[in-house]
């Protein structure tokens, strides 16, 4: 009998987790951001807007993540193009080329990714990182 792939899938519990090291990392950095948490579609499964952040935060905070997963890439290798001159980055529907959307791995195979967005792009990447990282310590406990 043939057998259809089965795939992790990434839980509310794991990304309440997630969400909530990229804040600890942003209030250690005293910024408010906006996390959002996406599944392997590019759907919501997880949203919190921290006290103050700035209205425009909370779209783009979905729409990086949204970002990283349909491009299958960091939000930052479009940045980095983009700096390097190809403006061609601009044109393409859905491209946020601004650091702060990452994908989210179970092993080898992406099952979501988080988006931060609120303090400089920089920042928001290392929050998350931060939220990277502890879907890995989710993972292990």
């Amino acid at each position: 009998m043939t057998q259809l792939p089965t795939k992790p899938v990434l839980t509310l519990a794991a990304a309440k987790a997630i969400a909530a090291a990229a804040e600890n990392e942003a209030v250690k950095n005293e910024c408010s951001v906006a996390i959002a948490i996406v599944d392997d579609s590019g759907r919501l499964l997880y949203f919190q807007r921290m006290d103050e952040n700035a209205n425009a935060s909370v779209d783009m905070a979905l729409a990086k993540a949204v970002h990283a997963v349909h491009f299958r890439r960091p939000t930052k290798f479009h940045e980095e193009l983009l700096d390097k001159g190809n403006m061609a980055v601009l044109g393409v529907p859905g491209m946020v080329p601004v650091e702060g959307g990452l994908l989210l791995y179970v092993g080898e195979q992406v099952v979501g990714a988080i988006g931060v967005s609120g303090a400089r792009s920089s920042q928001d990447g290392i929050f998350a990182q931060a939220g990277e990282r502890a879907l890995q310590l989710y993972l292990s406990a």
